[in-house]
This record gives C-alpha cells, structure tokens and sequence, in this order.
C-alpha cells in the first residue's frame, strides 16, 4: 500500500430496477430500457433489454470473482445462461482475478472450471490485475496479457471501440504517459479503461480512490472517455455520471460484502450489494446498452450511455 501511495504521489505530481438490491433508484437514469431481447418471454427466462443485434459488439464485465466458492459458481453458470442468448464475444477483467493461493490447481479450480463452458465456446478474458494478483498473472494464457502489466487493444476492426487495461495499484509515471499516448493516438470512437481501483464508489470499505482520480480523470476528459469499469469494492455500482462519465463498480463477481454501499454518499444512481452479479454491454454505433444481471438471474439495472463527443 505504501508503495502505491508513494506511486500515486509521483503521478499527481506530474433497465430494469429490480427488487432485494440496497441503493435501488426508481428507474434508470442514463437512458430508457428496451422490452426485452426476444420479446415476451416465458415465466423464469432472463429478462435481458439489450438490442442483440448482429453487428454490434458484446460483452462482459467481471470482477473479484476468484474465490472458487459455490457463489463463484453459480454466477459462472448465469454468465453461460446469458450468453446462450446474447453472444458476448469477451469479457474484461476488472482485477483480484484469484484469492489465497494462485497455484496450478488454483487457476483451475478458480478461473477455468467455472468458466469452461464460456472458454469452450470461444469467449476470450482480458484481465487487468487487482491488489490481491500476483504480477506473474499476466503470463497465464487465458488471461490475454502477452506478459504486460498494462496494455490496449481492439476487439474488431469492425467496431470502432478500443479497450485500455490499467494497473490501479501501480500507477507509474511511466504507465500515465503510455496511457495518454495511446488515447491520443486512437481514433475509436469508444475508449474504454477498465482496471480495479473505482475513481468513484460509495463503498463503506473502500470507496472512491480521490488520488487515482486526480492522475486519471483529466484524461478521460480530455480524450472523450465515456465508460470506465472498475471492481474493487464487493458489490455493483452504476455511479450518477461524473462530469459527463459514466463509472461502474462490478467487484461482485465472487466476494461479496452485504450492506456495503453508502446510501448517504449521494453517487448511486443503481446498486446491488445483495447478490453476486455481472455485466452485460452491447455497444451499436454512439450508444451502449447494459445490464447487471444477479446470481439469481434477475437483470437490476439496464440503460443505454450515448457516448461523449
């Protein structure tokens, strides 16, 4: 902690609202809900409103999932359940990727097992790492990392849309200046940074990292960033937009701490402390389409973000 203080130091020098979840507004805030993907669906199916349009990009937000319990699981098999109806063809890793032990049977027991199914039918994980990950994760295949702490890239040429992993819990000065660089260099439309440490949260535990934000927040602004997907804090969180920036705090993934969310903090605009849950995003044109969806199979929270420009 101390040497990411100190790191953090350098730098700045330099849509549907569902029932049970704790911070539940009255309805979405970013934009209205679709009815749902297959129209009337039958009694227990997923209520997913997202488009699923063929030509638009899919996919998923989890983290702080590695805990190799039966929540863990559970989840996994939702993520399986969803996909099977809306092709997500990634899905972004928002950190603490695996709790305690990261030997070989760890990764196994804690990432490819419950997500074999998704593995299996081609789904591709990009993780960027979180304060419990050991930085040798980012030499283990499946996470997409080619043995870089911190790294970009673009789905499809097909879609203006480029992802930025970051490592929040070392943010060198160095790191901040590859990451402006490539920002400015990129002519997608949609810039999305995900990393572990929330710029903004309502978390009791946690909360917002204020010094992360002084080093990050500029450049969202100043390169047109619309979307940033962070973990961290054991819960879901689609923060009220921050000067025009949507924020998301998905680190329900597998830990989970019940009652954690702030209702006095005045940042909620959705949240769910009370189950496990992920994210689900379709990206079509200058809209995003999203939904959390619970270990329960219960979509809480679903809109649409018009991007920055």
């Amino acid at each position: 902690m101390l040497k990411r203080c100190s790191a953090l130091v350098t730098v700045v020098g330099l849509l549907m609202i569902g029932r049970g979840s704790a911070t539940m507004p009255a309805g979405p805030v970013i934009g209205p809900a679709l009815s749902g993907v297959e129209g009337q669906q039958p009694p227990g199916a997923l209520a997913l409103t997202l488009p699923n349009k063929g030509d638009s990009l899919k996919f998923a937000v989890l983290g702080d999932f590695g805990t190799g319990s039966n929540e863990q699981y559970q989840l996994a098999a939702q993520m399986k359940r969803v996909h099977d109806v809306f092709r997500y063809e990634l899905v972004t890793l928002v950190g603490d990727n695996l709790y305690g032990s990261e030997r070989p049977q760890d990764f196994k027991k804690k990432f490819e097992d419950p997500y074999k199914p998704l593995l299996d039918a081609g789904v591709k994980f990009y993780a960027s790492l979180g304060n419990h990950d050991a930085r040798e994760q980012r030499y283990y295949k499946l996470f997409n990392m080619d043995g870089n702490l911190y790294y970009s890239f673009k789905p499809s040429l097909k879609h203006s849309v480029r992802f930025f992993a970051l490592e929040s819990s070392y943010p060198t000065p160095e790191q901040i200046a590859w990451f402006e660089k490539e920002l400015k260099e990129s002519d997608s439309d949609w810039k999305i940074p995900y990393f572990h440490h929330p710029p903004y949260s309502s978390g009791d535990r946690h909360g917002s990292d204020a010094r992360l934000r002084e080093v990050l927040e500029p450049l969202f602004l100043r390169y047109n960033v619309s979307v940033v997907l962070t973990g961290h804090d054991h819960f879901y969180e689609r923060l009220k937009p921050q000067k025009g920036i949507v924020y998301f705090v998905v680190g329900s993934g597998g830990q989970l701490r019940k009652g954690n969310i702030d209702k006095n903090s005045g940042l909620t605009a959705a949240g769910n402390d009370q189950d496990q849950s992920f994210m689900v995003a379709e990206i079509n044109g200058d809209e995003m389409w999203f939904n959390a969806v619970s270990r329960k199979g219960q979509v809480f929270d679903s809109g649409v973000i018009t991007r920055r420009k």
